[in-house]
């Protein structure tokens, strides 16, 4: 019974997390479609939560069985004990929640896929060693640090060029311009929110399924349920609707200034680009891929576009996020593990 009530407690912890994912990803959602206003953050909010909920019938589970298996040796910290699960899984989040907060106060985006990646790293050390990870997982994570926003601004930068192209030959003035963006934008901010909770909500999934596996169903092979997939999207979505609006106001007004087509250029590319990365399996940062786009559609302005400084403010975000969620993490761990010695 008390195993049974401390993997409910470590699914609810897991499922806020995800809520907070939402909640500080919001902005990567909702910034160009805010600060080009097409539309007020309430109706943003609704629009993006909509479409993160709306993945969870189409988006797959490859990134759930990549973050369940692909970052640490799930059969070796199996093979520890129910209680070395609870105790690695619970550290791991906190570290992960616990720098997402911080960078939500700091109103810096980065990443709650990295955040999770170093909670899971930081904590797996302590308790399996160097050994205990899963080095080839980890590789493509680290190498999609740099793909994905470097694929997000090609797309962005050729998603202008190519828009602007059809503007001028089609001679639409920037009355009618403006007035077919703003529609078409709608469709694109739809888009990437879909690649958004394609990606970001199978995260938890993974931990809950190790949680879970690794625990009470510890005789069954490792998979992901359907009621798994509905309450991760669910957690998302209810989190986007509730919004991070700082981190809005780095996105979408302070690393350059989007019109309608900027914005339907910046997400259109985002979303490619997250659907390409969970297709392959890979948790990639809805962060690091928007603010490439983002970049890429400021850059075709000019170098001056774009606010260098505040783009240089969030690669910090970026380049901090794994080792310090998994300095926390590890902190949890000799934390959790010295409460449970002391209660045993």
């Amino acid at each position: 019974m008390l195993l049974v009530a401390a993997v409910v407690a470590i699914i609810a912890v897991a499922l806020v997390f995800d809520f907070l994912n939402g909640f500080h990803d919001a902005a990567n959602s909702i910034a160009t479609v805010v600060s080009t206003r097409v539309l007020s953050p309430t109706y943003a909010v609704a629009w993006a939560a909509f479409f993160n909920f709306v993945a969870a019938f189409v988006g797959g589970v490859k990134v759930a069985n990549t973050m369940g298996k692909g970052i640490l040796d799930f059969e070796r910290l199996r093979a520890q004990g129910s209680t070395e699960v609870l105790v690695v899984i619970f550290a791991a989040l906190m570290g992960a929640i616990v720098w997402n907060i911080v960078t939500w106060w700091w109103g810096l985006p980065s990443s709650s896929s990295h955040a999770l990646t170093g909670g899971l790293i930081g904590a797996t050390l302590p308790s399996l060693g160097a050994s205990g990870l899963v080095l080839g997982g980890i590789g493509k994570i680290a190498l999609f640090i740099l793909i994905a926003p470097l694929m997000g601004m090609v797309l962005g930068t050729v998603m202008m060029l190519g828009t602007t192209w059809v503007v001028h030959w089609t001679k639409a003035t920037p009355l009618k311009a403006d007035k077919w963006f703003r529609r078409l934008q709608l469709v694109s901010s739809g888009f990437y929110s879909f690649g958004h909770g394609s990606n970001d909500a199978q995260k938890v999934m993974g931990i809950i399924a190790v949680v879970l596996f690794g625990t009470v169903w510890k005789g069954q092979p490792f998979h992901v349920q359907w009621w798994m997939i509905l309450s991760c999207h669910a957690a998302i979505a209810r989190g986007t609707f509730f919004g991070g609006w700082r981190i809005v106001r780095t996105m979408g007004h302070s690393l350059t200034k989007l019109q309608p087509i900027g914005g339907f250029c910046a997400e259109t590319g985002g979303g490619v680009t997250l659907l390409v990365s969970a297709s392959l399996g890979i948790p990639v940062s809805t962060t690091h891929t928007i603010t490439g786009a983002i970049v890429g559609v400021g850059s075709t302005r000019g170098a001056r576009a774009v606010q260098w400084g505040v783009a240089g403010r969030i690669v910090w975000a970026w380049v901090f996020t794994i080792p310090m969620a998994g300095a926390i993490a590890a902190f949890f761990y000799l934390l959790a593990l010295a409460l449970v010695t002391a209660v045993s």
